[in-house]
């Protein structure tokens, strides 16, 4: 499996960390739980079901798994800003209480 095209927003790098029992791991809820490990315990043709369903879990669980710095790379990914509106990681951000926030959604929030 290729992950090398698919962008693991912060939170399911967090969720798949927690799963790991890692630092910066964050506890996702009952049907994410469920479904990290159906991904993980599925046969080969289901496996590739949930892929085209849950891209961006999928690739973090095999990266975690079978890549030796897979674990690191879901850190980084885990702790890089992102907007707690849209979840977009490119910025730039405003800092506020509740964490960054990219431009698009300070304006939305402006109206």
């Amino acid at each position: 499996m290729s992950t090398e095209n698919i962008t693991i927003p912060p939170e399911t790098a967090r969720h798949v960390l927690w799963r790991y029992d890692r630092v910066g791991g964050q506890q996702p809820g009952t049907f994410t739980q469920h479904l990290m490990a159906a991904i993980e315990s599925a046969d080969v043709i289901n496996r590739a079901t949930l892929r085209g369903a849950y891209p961006a879990l999928s690739a973090a669980l095999h990266m975690a798994r079978y890549d030796e710095e897979g674990l690191s790379k879901l850190l980084a990914a885990a702790t890089q800003p992102h907007c707690a509106d849209c979840g977009d990681t490119d910025g730039p951000f405003a800092e506020r209480v509740e964490g960054y926030v990219c431009e698009p959604c300070t304006k939305k929030r402006a109206l």
